[in-house]
């Protein structure tokens, strides 16, 4: 078997995505054959190297899992925790096969995030190529006016580089929809927080065709085979 770079070994075998898995080495947490791995872009033998996270063996694993979680707030998007943050998505799904979130959701946000082992997926839906469309319902502090609306929808910029065009649909004085195909960091709070509109309440509602529906917060279900190959379904 020829060799893998250390952060697609371990999106395959569900253990993280390849992001994910990144910052899971750099914070020193991922050791090959009883030595902690210290660069980026290390390769394994996945037939002869023993790799562990935190400690723990990391072991091939075949059954593909798809969830869709409704994350409440107070929550970290991650797959371990850490000194300082000790309530993690993953406490909230009590499964023995290893799965990780597609993308992230930060703390204060909540609602819809998938959570599998399907490293492929993953990758497709979180891909910058793919514009993966995905909805949030914003509440801010204050009125929403027409020009707020029309700089939203225009791109805004952020780093020196401006944002995409944006879909904006206004629901209430203080309430609106947004839908991305991007997906900077803390993206909607500083755009809004750009045209004067801080966000006071910011939940996911959209991943592509999949919807958050009716499910309660801090609950969670599988996917339906439809659901899989809609998502699947990126070109």
């Amino acid at each position: 078997m020829p060799l893998l770079r250390l952060n697609k070994y371990l999106a395959q075998q569900g253990v993280a995505s390849r992001r994910e898995a990144d910052r899971l080495i750099a914070d020193g947490l991922i050791s090959v054959n009883g030595a902690v791995v210290k660069e980026m872009g290390v390769k394994i033998d996945p037939e002869k190297d023993k790799v562990t996270v935190n400690k723990k063996v990391v072991e091939r694993q075949e059954k593909l899992i798809y969830i869709a979680l409704n994350k409440p707030a107070g929550y970290v998007t991650s797959v371990a925790h850490t000194r300082f943050e000790r309530d993690i998505v993953m406490d909230l799904i009590p499964l023995k096969e290893r799965i990780f979130p597609v993308g992230r959701l930060d703390k204060n946000t909540t609602g819809l995030l998938i959570l599998t082992n399907d490293g492929t997926l993953t990758f497709k839906l979180t891909h910058p190529s793919s514009e993966c469309e995905k909805e949030y319902e914003v509440t801010v502090d204050g009125l929403i006016r027409p020009g707020q609306m029309d700089k939203l929808r225009a791109g805004v910029k952020l780093w020196g580089e401006k944002t995409k065009e944006t879909q904006v649909k206004k629901i209430s004085s203080n309430r609106m929809r947004i839908v991305l195909k991007e997906g900077k960091n803390r993206q909607i709070r500083r755009i809004c927080e750009k045209v004067g509109l801080p966000v006071v309440a910011l939940k996911r509602i959209r991943i592509k065709g999949l919807r958050l529906g009716d499910l309660p917060e801090g609950e969670y279900r599988n996917l339906t085979k439809a659901e899989i190959e809609s998502l699947k379904n990126v070109s």
